[in-house]
């Protein structure tokens, strides 16, 4: 098993595009007798997640390596193969791409404008043009390679990301429960809380960086109807794994004050819970007569602490009224979630 991870992160789709990206500019190269150097140096760094990038960050590099190019044949005319030569060439390479704008585009612009001082010798316009060539043929290559070989498809990767996602936060809201209504345990576990939520929302981040690359992916790849499906459910249930997120959020920010129910209520709410993280982990486990049960439960106890008391500076946003709202949010959430995949797999099912 670690040994075929292994494989695959060796030789991903990305690595196994940029070295026949490689290939094939150099060879182009070689047959009509330019340096491939510059060539494949674009060719490298034109790889991009997508198609749409691809294409974006190369019309940004061509005009930024072109004036990588002009400033070296400038400098080396004027001082030669020279350590100031260097020096300018870069510095107002580096300056001029800033100012227009072309920050894609700096690092190959830089990097060509100083490798071309050591390989110029005469015929300086020759040269530059030369230059502009071999990076046109870069871009070219290596953009038709990202577009027809392996093209980059990020569904199953984003479903098999949300599946693990779905589960870690729900163990995220049993620790946080527990704690929250296991009087004097908050405060002690507020560090360990607050790392778990800063990765849940590093990795609903990730997710939705995949989404936007196969949102624009499919302008140059259309979906097939299957693949559209899956897509648009993933779009969907991103949405509402962050707001499960921003309710958890409320829970972990709660007062400190400790919540005025009893052992044995205390005792129902966290089975309750086990019981919605256990469809979390495992939605197969869904049953909806025994949700709504559930929701019904909790919606009674809503209602009770609701109640007005008769302290005059007692409120209705109560340790024990946020709980218990932010948990009927996260199941009417966790709902629509359960029963979107159940659809999904139905559908599946069919279509297979």
């Amino acid at each position: 098993m670690k040994l075929s991870k292994l494989r695959y992160r060796l030789f991903g789709r990305r690595v196994i595009k940029t070295a026949l990206a490689v290939f094939l500019t150099s060879l182009i190269c070689e047959a009509i007798g330019w340096p491939p150097v510059f060539a494949v140096i674009t060719a490298i760094v034109t790889i991009e997640p997508t198609v749409a990038d691809s294409i974006k960050k190369g019309a940004v590099r061509f005009p930024a390596s072109a004036i990588g190019s002009a400033y070296a044949v400038l400098f080396i005319f004027l001082f030669g193969d020279s350590p100031i030569t260097y020096t300018l060439a870069a510095l107002f390479t580096i300056i001029t791409c800033y100012r227009l704008g072309l920050h894609v585009g700096l690092l190959v612009a830089t990097l060509t404008s100083v490798a071309m001082i050591e390989v110029i010798h005469a015929n300086f316009i020759f040269s530059f043009i030369i230059r502009l060539g071999t990076t046109t043929i870069g871009l070219l290559v290596s953009t038709l390679v990202n577009m027809f070989i392996l093209p980059p498809n990020y569904t199953n990767k984003i479903m098999t990301n949300m599946t693990d996602l779905l589960k870690r936060t729900g163990d995220e809201l049993e620790i946080i429960v527990k704690q929250v209504i296991e009087k004097g345990e908050h405060a002690s576990k507020r560090i360990e809380i607050d790392q778990h939520f800063t990765k849940l929302k590093s990795t609903l981040d990730q997710i939705d960086t995949l989404l936007h690359f196969q949102a624009d992916e499919s302008k140059y790849h259309r979906l097939d109807p299957d693949t559209k499906r899956i897509f648009d459910y993933e779009q969907k249930n991103i949405t509402r794994l962050r707001l499960i997120h921003y309710h958890i959020g409320n829970l972990i920010n709660l007062p400190t004050q400790h919540v005025c129910w009893s052992q044995q209520e205390c005792s129902e709410i966290e089975q309750i819970v086990e019981t919605l993280v256990d469809f979390m982990r495992y939605p197969a486990h869904y049953k909806a007569a025994a949700y709504r049960q559930q929701v019904k439960q909790l919606m009674n106890q809503f209602w009770e602490s609701k109640r007005p008391v008769e302290d005059s500076k007692s409120t209705l946003f109560t340790p024990e009224v946020i709980i218990l709202y932010e948990l009927l949010s996260i199941y009417n959430i966790v709902e629509e979630i359960l029963v979107s995949e159940k659809e999904m797999t139905e559908q599946q099912s069919v279509y297979s």
